[in-house]
């Protein structure tokens, strides 16, 4: 008698890379919340949220994102959302990077000139000391760009994640570190105060914000399958946290979108609240990183071509971005994974060459 199961190496996943299957209702959802995809996507732009300030009392919070959860439904919120983004002038933000700079040196070092860097690792080593949750401890990390000659180029990695980088044009590479710790410290500084906590009465504004953009009734917000519901159901599990550490996780998402994964996602019938919940909790991490370049070498692989076009795309708003002074993470995880990519696809030719 024939059996009728289906051995494991070819039961079909919803979201396993490299397995082309279609689409099947089998399979753990450990097995089916897998970031890769296996057919070719158009790239999905999406927007990073601003979290630089200009010069005076703590704005309110910046619009929140939540981009394309499932439904198409992208959604920028938050109270006074739009009247606090970047200064579009350089010198208005030199200025205003320069005087929350002086005003934390007065109160924690006194007068005279700071030490930038030393008080942004200060800053990130108190918080630890204070109780603040960094699993990777208070370590601020330093990226150069390679660089033979100005301007020099310098990335910022604070203890969560989030990315800023030099926004001046900086002849020596000691500047540009200065200017990367300056954008990251007026961040840090700026990120404490209460408006950026996400609380009660927040949410309530951001999902009425979204219902009355979207044209959208109080059942979607109560409802986790839709685009709203899934919006407020993040601002729920992430209740008490600030604003960078709501960015922080709102980067996995944007890199999902942006990879396509969610469409996968969707069209493979993993719902929403699945996919919300189980990467909610999860870092990205070298695997998330390397099954997206995969997907990437794959496109190449169909349309040649396909991975430089995307690549200068990205270079052009992580370009754009750093000099805005705004955080970076989301453009500079993109490029990486592309990097990754043209990596793979190196050493898939290598490997392929005949040998003599």
């Amino acid at each position: 008698m024939e059996s009728n199961m289906i051995p494991d190496s070819i039961r079909p996943h919803k979201l396993q890379p490299g397995i082309g299957f279609g689409n099947g209702p089998t399979g753990t959802l450990r097995s089916s919340l897998r970031p890769g995809v296996t057919v070719p996507i158009a790239p999905l732009l999406s927007s990073s949220t601003s979290l630089s300030v200009s010069s005076g009392p703590p704005p309110p919070p910046p619009p929140l994102q939540l981009h394309s959860l499932y439904g198409g439904v992208g959604v920028g919120l938050g109270p006074g959302a739009g009247g606090h983004s970047n200064p579009g002038n350089p010198a208005v933000l030199k200025e205003a990077v320069e005087a929350v700079v002086r005003s934390f040196a007065k109160h924690t070092q006194g007068y005279g000139r700071v030490n930038v860097v030393e008080a942004l690792q200060e800053f990130w080593q108190m918080k630890l000391t204070r109780g603040a949750d960094l699993r990777n401890g208070a370590l601020v990390v330093y990226e150069m760009v390679p660089s033979n000659s100005p301007p020099y180029v310098c990335y910022v990695t604070l203890p969560g994640g989030s990315c800023f980088g030099s926004f001046q044009f900086c002849p020596t590479k000691a500047e540009a570190r200065r200017s990367a710790a300056k954008i990251a410290l007026m961040n840090s500084v700026f990120n404490e105060h209460p408006s950026r906590r996400i609380t009660d009465d927040f949410i309530e504004k951001s999902v009425s914000e979204a219902l009355a953009s979207f044209n959208g009734n109080r059942e979607e917000a109560d409802n986790p399958n839709t685009g709203i519901g899934a919006f407020r159901f993040m601002l729920e599990s992430n209740k008490g946290k600030s604003m960078l550490e709501f960015q922080e996780l709102m980067t996995v998402f944007q890199l999902l979108h942006w990879n396509g994964s969610l469409k996968a996602m969707r069209e493979r019938q993993c719902s929403r609240q699945e996919v919300l919940a189980h990467y909610s909790h999860r870092a990205l991490d070298d695997d998330m990183r390397t099954q997206m370049a995969a997907d990437w070498v794959n496109r190449e692989q169909s349309v040649a071509g396909t991975i430089a076009q995307e690549l200068a795309a990205t270079e052009r708003e992580l370009e754009d971005a750093r000099l805005a002074g705004r955080e970076l993470r989301f453009y500079k995880e993109k490029k990486d994974i592309l990097m990754l990519a043209v990596g793979q696809l190196s050493a898939a030719n290598t490997a392929t060459l005949p040998s003599h």
